[in-house]
């Protein structure tokens, strides 16, 4: 099993959503976080905005099916124009275990 956490602009969130869902992934999990990456903020005259809003999209998946899940990730959260600074990032791990709290099981 394979954790893929998603970084990606909150007016793309819902289309990634969308995506994943359509896609056959409708176990995720969302939040708001704010960070900057390597363009280090944006700077408006004189001020500098370093703390960026972006949405934080959360799944647990098949070693299989990372491919699939990525592509459907960076097609959603892409710019139009072939993608800009600040679209995001996606980050993959492996994972150990998982277990069902409801059931009390250990997942494959």
């Amino acid at each position: 099993m394979l954790l893929i956490r998603a970084i990606v602009r909150p007016e793309k969130s819902a289309k990634v959503l969308k995506a994943l869902f359509e896609a056959g992934y409708v176990a995720v999990s969302k939040m708001d976080v704010v960070g900057r990456g390597k363009q280090r903020g944006i700077k408006i005259g004189d001020v500098t905005y370093d703390e960026l809003p972006k949405e934080l999209i959360m799944m647990v998946i098949k070693d299989e099916d990372k491919d699939f899940a990525v592509n459907t990730i960076m097609e959603a959260a892409r710019s139009e124009g072939g993608g800009a600074y600040g679209d995001g990032k996606i980050f993959i791990s492996p994972v150990e275990e998982a277990y069902t709290i409801s059931r009390g099981t250990k997942e494959l």
